[in-house]
């Protein structure tokens, strides 16, 4: 290879371990999980296997046919006793026979509600799925925020460690010049101390909440894109607390699948019932029995059987298991009506109490976006009256707390009420790839 090849490809090697690694967006996070996370495949191959229950409930409708061959040799030694006729006899006996036979069924009341049975276990899989598909986009989203918001409180504990650090130094100038007391060197060497283990902390949270999101993605993200300062926070819409109520108790996954299973419960009561029922079936069956002889006679039998009728069964008594059965259908299917119910009331709870978290926290966020700004004046004007001698040390220091506790708070509260609208939209059903979508739409690029 030519000695300039040879460098641009060593400039190209070094270029792409030197480029720094690309921020990826929520989207691509939740792509991520989706091709990993082991719960939502879990749900993915339990809807697969609950699909072939329709197919294996209509088979209980349909006809059966069915093939029986079997081949046999038989070695007979005949002897007679104490001499009488007839006389002993020694044969090899060869037989081949098979049977086709044919079922239809024309009445069974259980096998026609067990197929409908069929086609709610698939609504009831639909909805299980539909909830492991919402519970990975906020599992995704929280993890995904979680690591902004350690992130951010890991920067603003070394920005505070920094601006503690500058004022320590002024503090020790100011007292070899004799313009203060050793008493606001020791306080800011507390408060530096103080960072120093508060950095430490907020460095394990970060790793422990990026492991976190490595669980569910199956990979480690050197930069995560973060929320554009910028962003206004909505309230929920629509605005009333009534109508998020209604759609949580209307399509919630929830109450969907709860549903299925009082239904299933429903048609359980009733098929047990069914068990009283008598059965009709169209039987035939054709068979072909050949075989060179018998224990009575040397001659070979060729025989053709066919069979066609209708096969009537009435159950009439089986020790009082079928009543039995039929009084534990009807108690679940009483159980299962209240625990629609009691679904219904968690879910319109839950839709209560996210609403008015997601109001709250717009609200909140526009609060801490006020209290920032005047934390921010606060701490240049005790700066500035530190340096003027009207404001000691520490004011200066409990300035700087506030500040950097307000910037953190306002981040977690932006997250949080991000999130939380997502779990409002869950709890009422609602939650797309699309709201997530959206959501990403709101980091920068």
């Amino acid at each position: 290879m030519p000695r300039r090849t040879i460098f641009f490809a060593a400039v190209l090697v070094s270029a792409a371990f030197s480029a720094p690694a690309a921020a990826q967006g929520l989207m691509q996070v939740y792509q991520d999980a989706k091709a990993h996370d082991a719960q939502f495949a879990a749900a993915r191959h339990a809807l697969t296997a609950s699909l072939e229950k329709l197919p294996q409930g209509r088979a209980l409708t349909l006809p059966t046919l069915n093939l029986t061959a079997n081949t046999t040799y038989t070695r007979i030694d005949s002897e007679p006793r104490d001499g009488v006729l007839p006389a002993p006899f020694v044969r090899d006996v060869r037989a081949f026979g098979y049977t086709l036979s044919f079922s239809q069924p024309i009445y069974r009341r259980q096998n026609t509600i067990q197929y409908n049975q069929a086609g709610f276990q698939v609504k009831q899989a639909e909805a299980a799925f539909g909830l492991a598909s919402q519970d990975l986009i906020i599992r995704t989203a929280q993890a995904y925020f979680d690591v902004l918001a350690s992130q951010d409180k890991l920067a603003l504990v070394r920005a505070q460690k920094t601006a503690i650090a500058e004022q320590l130094a002024q503090a020790k100038r100011n007292f070899e010049v004799g313009t203060a007391t050793i008493t606001d060197t020791h306080e800011a060497q507390a408060r530096f101390d103080l960072s120093a283990a508060q950095e430490i902390a907020a460095q394990n949270d970060l790793d422990n909440k990026r492991r976190v999101l490595q669980q569910i993605t199956g990979k480690e993200y050197a930069v995560l894109k973060q929320l554009r300062p910028q962003v206004k926070l909505t309230p929920p819409n629509p605005a009333s607390m009534q109508s998020w109520v209604e759609l949580a108790e209307k399509q919630s996954y929830t109450v969907q699948a709860q549903e299925a299973l009082t239904e299933i419960a429903s048609l359980e009561a009733k098929r047990n019932a069914a068990a009283h029922h008598p059965t009709v079936d169209l039987v035939a069956s054709y068979g072909y029995n050949s075989q060179t002889g018998s224990s009575l006679s040397a001659l070979g039998t060729n025989v053709n059987t066919g069979v066609l009728g209708v096969q009537f069964a009435l159950p009439l008594y089986a020790g009082g298991a079928l009543n039995s059965r039929e009084r534990e259908a009807a108690a679940n299917y009483e159980k299962s009506k209240q625990d629609l119910e009691n679904a219904r009331r968690t879910v319109a709870l839950t839709a209560r109490q996210l609403y008015l978290a997601v109001l709250n926290g717009v609200a909140e966020v526009g609060a801490l976006e006020q209290a920032l700004v005047s934390s921010q004046s606060a701490l240049d004007f005790n700066k500035l009256g530190y340096e003027v001698g009207v404001r000691i040390n520490i004011d200066v220091l409990n300035a700087q707390q506030q500040l950097f506790s307000t910037r953190r708070d306002l981040a977690v509260a932006r997250y949080n009420t991000i999130t939380g609208h997502l779990r409002l939209k869950s709890a009422a059903g609602s939650l797309k790839e699309e709201d997530l979508d959206e959501v990403d739409r709101a980091l920068e690029p």
